[in-house]
């Protein structure tokens, strides 16, 4: 959890980040850098109930956590200068490195990277979306599935320059139906690692103790039980999903 001073100290707004559907702040408390969405700056969904998004971005960092691998950055519940809201140690990204990407289809890279899908860009061209074939991404993939993540576009995925791959907003996550949508489906009907099937153990075993507790604070407990059950599925079939239901597999935009 995170130090009293990052819960108590003022927190003071610098900038605000225009591209996100919801009010997000780029803010301080003292030096650290952090980013803040309050609640009462949510957009209504018609399919997530209102005002729940921040709880779901910390829910989804302490499921994070239990997986240790240093997926979602620290984020907690404070108070702000618009009310309670979400706030998220800022994490500075490699500019130079891309995690997932748009590439012309005629050149799509033979080796280290997965294929997802193709189509036709603003002219006509043919492109290919492609993301990584790394360990770090196929980890954040195992996680999406888990918490059921709705919203993992491109840019929600930051390449940081020692190779660390972290994943940010959140807020679409933990819906007790079926809502995966991701760009990271390259490893489709590949078998899951032994290290990442004793990522998925260690979050069945934590919703029966401190992990439970503490999601019992943010999430409905038809919710923990949809998560409980999704551990136990991916577990089950030991390898990664291929999209079902009728709705689109991948978010709108892509990035």
């Amino acid at each position: 959890m995170p130090t009293p001073d990052l819960v108590t100290a003022e927190l003071t707004l610098t900038g605000r980040i225009t591209t996100a559907s919801n009010a997000t702040f780029l803010g301080r408390i003292g030096d650290v850098v952090v980013v803040y969405k309050p609640i009462a700056g949510e957009t209504p969904l018609w399919d997530f109930p209102h005002g729940t998004l921040a709880h779901r971005e910390v829910a989804a960092y302490l499921v994070s956590r239990v997986f240790g691998w240093d997926i979602v950055p620290h984020t907690w519940l404070r108070d702000g200068p618009m009310g309670e809201g979400m706030v998220q140690l800022w994490q500075e990204q490699d500019p130079a490195q891309n995690a997932v990407n748009l590439v012309a289809t005629d050149h799509v890279p033979e080796t280290g990277w997965k294929h997802v899908l193709e189509g036709r860009d603003e002219n006509g061209r043919m492109v290919t979306l492609v993301h990584e074939d790394s360990p770090a991404l196929r980890r954040m993939a195992v996680f999406d599935v888990v918490v059921n993540n709705a919203d993992r576009k491109g840019d929600h995925i930051l390449a940081m320059t020692d190779g660390r791959r972290h994943g940010v907003d959140h807020g679409l996550t933990f819906h007790r139906d079926h809502k995966l949508r991701t760009v990271l489906w390259g490893w489709l009907g590949d078998a899951l690692t032994a290290e990442e099937r004793e990522g998925i153990d260690r979050v069945s075993e934590g919703l029966h103790g401190e992990l439970g507790r503490n999601l019992a604070e943010l999430l409905s407990a038809e919710e923990i039980a949809s998560l409980a059950a999704r551990c136990a599925r991916l577990r089950l079939a030991g390898r990664f999903p291929a999209p079902s239901g009728e709705m689109s597999a991948v978010p709108w935009p892509l990035f």
